[in-house]
């Protein structure tokens, strides 16, 4: 079952000229706890999405759900048009094939090396050589902005900022058409994730990647997303670029992007456009 798009499906049943996600009518809840009710959203294709809400609006939630790492209680997930409801196993693997994750903490196998970690969806994935594999990973490893000789070193030798990287180099191996990040500059100093914004953005541009982002940093929010998705009362509700949502009355929106670090990060990036224009 797929959705949008121009409805012409490759040889794995899926629609790439679908909407990377669409999600309609999700309803999602722990017990009787509701997280999710009649929540919608479409990311669309080419666009760096921020996904934004207060504590325990569920954004890790929807992230899992959307991945397929928890069923929803109702509603509908498609990925590239294919409904993972229904999606077979073929299906599934195309999917996860063209989509790479980077989790908060990265998730890193801490008994590989970088270049290992790296490798290992190469290895369930394809049918490259273990040499090809090899030069790939060191390609991804670069890509992912780690120094030389960065692929050699476990989890536990590297910085914080490293081991985003290291992460996102993994998220990259497939040569995804959509990435997924989970407060990628979480933990970070200011200098370290502004440079790991710089990056997400230029990947995004370069690759032509859909990126869906999970972020409390304001500055993420004003220098690199397209549009920004906010959860709240169990729904989006609302999705905008960042200086549309300025301007919004919901009083959960308001206070975010027009309390004290909402206004110093959209002054930050005032600054930025006129130097850059300068």
């Amino acid at each position: 079952m797929s959705v949008g798009g121009s409805g012409e499906a490759n040889d794995d049943g899926l629609d790439l000229e679908a909407p990377p996600i669409v999600v309609r009518g999700l309803e999602s809840r722990f017990g009787t706890h509701i997280v999710h009710q009649n929540l919608d959203l479409t990311v669309p294709k080419g666009q760096v999405v921020g996904i934004v809400g207060g504590s325990g609006a569920g954004k890790s939630v929807l992230l899992n759900t959307i991945i397929g790492l928890r069923m929803p209680q109702s509603g509908s997930v498609c990925i590239f048009g294919q409904d993972i409801r229904y999606a077979r196993r073929r299906q599934w693997s195309a999917i996860e094939r063209r989509w790479g994750v980077l989790f908060q903490a990265g998730a890193l196998w801490t008994n590989l090396t970088v270049k290992e970690n790296v490798a290992v969806p190469m290895f369930e994935h394809t049918n490259l050589k273990k040499d090809e594999i090899s030069e790939l990973a060191d390609l991804k490893i670069a890509l992912a902005g780690l120094p030389v000789g960065a692929g050699g070193l476990k989890p536990s030798e590297l910085s914080g900022g490293m081991i985003k990287r290291a992460g996102l180099a993994r998220a990259l191996a497939l040569d995804p058409e959509l990435l997924f990040l989970d407060e990628p500059t979480s933990g970070l100093d200011p200098i370290s994730a502004a440079a790991f914004d710089v990056l997400i953005r230029d990947l995004s541009d370069s690759l032509k990647l859909t990126v869906f982002m999970i972020t409390h940093d304001l500055d993420s929010l004003y220098t690199i997303t397209d549009q920004v998705a906010v959860i709240a009362d169990k729904k989006v509700v609302a999705m905008a670029p960042v200086r549309e949502l300025e301007r919004s009355d919901h009083p959960w929106i308001k206070s975010y992007f027009q309390g004290a670090r909402g206004r110093a990060a959209a002054d930050a990036a005032n600054m930025d456009l006129v130097t850059g224009a300068a």
